[in-house]
């Protein structure tokens, strides 16, 4: 006699792809922030780039948020951590 184990497949959730896209968009915009703020001279561009920084960073925390509250389980497992601040 054979037993079957059947395991059940779920289907990628689309939102949650499309959130991780817009994360890896959101880091990548990030390191060009803080490429421009490395190279900024005048203090006009300087203030610019801090909040740009600033609305990314704030971007990234809202996405990573949206994503652990599309993953309960995979969140629960996760120790809690602070919103991503970057000095």
């Amino acid at each position: 006699m054979k037993i079957r184990f059947s395991q059940k497949k779920t289907a990628p959730d689309p939102e949650l792809e499309t959130l991780k896209a817009e994360l890896d968009t959101a880091q990548a915009d990030l390191q060009t922030a803080y490429r421009q703020f490395d190279l900024a001279v005048e203090p006009e561009l300087v203030e610019s780039c801090v909040y740009q920084i600033s609305a990314v960073q704030a971007r990234c925390n809202y996405l990573i948020r949206a994503i652990k509250a599309r993953q309960p389980a995979v969140a629960a497992a996760l120790p809690p951590k602070e919103d991503v601040t970057w000095t």
